[in-house]
């Protein structure tokens, strides 16, 4: 048995490696690799369903939790769930397309857990403003509305969280930051052509961030949820009688696995790009929970 010397411990946990035959088998020196007690997590747009099934995830996980988004009312019923569920997590309001309500909230989580290690970004969402049908064509769309979607999904989406509460790892040489992509971000879907060019650029921009970040023991992945029915899209998919809607029948029509996902299938992806012991390895990479959606063709 050969134990690695820990060189970078920013970087990658200690290793054991064992030589059986010709073969080299490498394993954790930890008994939990999905253990994230030690993590102090920052969760941008936890008041949203998504966001916040991701803040409980990651809490359940054993990560302190800072809850951001705008409504005090959703962020405060956020954390009794966590803590309820024997959780460590406290609200903090902040507009993720202000900077300097982002560095007030990188302030209040220092004073409060300590420099963040986890970044989950999941602000976002469409509007009706830019979403292409019969009376709003994509040619009359406004500048002003397109631009308000990209500061929601793009800039308060991953940009500004990122030179914010991303420099901060950074500085300390260790972090992981999980981005919100969509399916949308791979293949333009028809009408939301402004939240798909966005989110087409958060995956770009996380590329980019792994690759400039790696050296300082960043890590900066996505997520690419399928149909998840949340605030966003519920007038997309359903009608006003609980009915879906043909749209969320020719969604279901191309997901293999013939249904919707639900906000906890985001756990176990979030929690696993979290871990600095499950994914030590893993930047730049985007992780589908689409229900195989992706992966259809004809």
């Amino acid at each position: 048995m050969v134990i690695l010397p820990d060189t970078a411990s920013h970087q990658k946990p200690k290793k054991i490696v064992r030589l059986i035959g010709d073969w080299f088998l490498v394993g954790s020196m930890a008994n939990n690799l999905f253990d994230l007690s030690d993590e102090v997590a920052v969760v941008v747009g936890a008041t949203g369903v998504l966001g916040g099934g991701m803040a409980l995830a990651l809490a359940s996980a054993g990560a302190r939790v800072v809850v951001s988004g705008r409504s005090v009312e959703r962020g405060n019923e956020r954390v009794r769930e966590i803590t309820k569920a024997g959780g460590r997590a406290i609200f903090f309001q902040t507009d993720a397309t202000d900077r300097e309500s982002l560095m007030d909230l990188l302030d209040f989580t220092v004073d409060t857990f300590g420099i963040p290690s986890v970044l989950v970004n999941a602000a976002g969402g469409n509007d009706a403003s830019v979403t292409v049908t019969p009376e709003n064509p994509f040619s009359e769309i406004a500048v002003e509305d397109w631009v308000a979607n990209f500061d929601l999904n793009l800039i308060g989406g991953a940009l500004l969280p990122c030179q914010v509460i991303g420099a901060a790892m950074v500085a300390e040489g260790r972090g992981s930051i999980i981005n919100i992509a969509s399916v949308s971000a791979h293949l333009p879907l028809s009408r939301v052509v402004a939240y798909s060019s966005a989110k087409a650029a958060v995956l770009n921009l996380t590329q980019f961030l792994a690759r400039e970040w790696a050296p300082s023991g960043v890590r900066v992945n996505s997520i690419t949820p399928g149909f998840f029915p949340a605030e966003q899209n519920l007038r997309l998919l359903f009608n006003p009688d609980g009915t879906t809607t043909p749209r969320a029948a020719a969604i279901l029509s191309h997901t293999p696995m013939a249904r919707f996902g639900d906000a906890d299938e985001l756990s176990g992806a979030v929690i696993f790009l979290a871990s600095s012991q499950a994914s030590s390895f893993v930047t730049g990479s985007d992780i589908r929970v689409d229900g195989g959606y992706l992966s259809q063709t004809i």
